[in-house]
């Protein structure tokens, strides 16, 4: 499949995370951007085995582009995600998930997954700060 195709697919993107993580994050896209959230599917590591998580996440990923935002690579949720994008072109992990990659993910998920990737790389990256006040 060519770029242009994928272009014309919005990605999915499916948050894996521990406990009620993911389901959180996806709540407060729902919340800041309406029906754009749809696009994201949660999926929590509770209770389940590798295997189970593993099959869970294949089933919610179909044959669309899909970007999978997990918490920790070297965790359960990053281990599953890891082996269900292994030998698939249209399926990408981001690790380290926060909102505002989220964010820029519901809005941008038309584009082609590897230019959505980059967005989301440096959207999250640049919203991680310190603030210094003055006082």
């Amino acid at each position: 499949m060519s770029s242009g195709d994928e272009a014309r697919v919005p990605a999915r993107g499916v948050v894996i995370a521990h406990g009620p993580m993911a389901r959180a994050m996806v709540d407060a896209v729902r919340r800041i951007a309406g029906d754009a959230a749809d696009a994201l599917r949660p999926l929590s590591n509770d209770g389940k085995s590798p295997a189970e998580l593993s099959a869970e996440l294949d089933a919610l990923m179909g044959d669309e582009p899909v970007v999978l935002f997990v918490d920790l690579q070297a965790g359960s949720c990053g281990m599953a995600a890891l082996s269900s994008c292994r030998d698939r072109a249209r399926r990408v992990v981001v690790c380290g998930v926060n909102l505002p990659m989220l964010l820029d993910f519901v809005f941008h998920r038309e584009l082609p997954v590897d230019e959505i990737v980059e967005r989301v790389l440096e959207r999250g990256r640049s919203a991680i700060k310190a603030p210094k006040f003055e006082g």
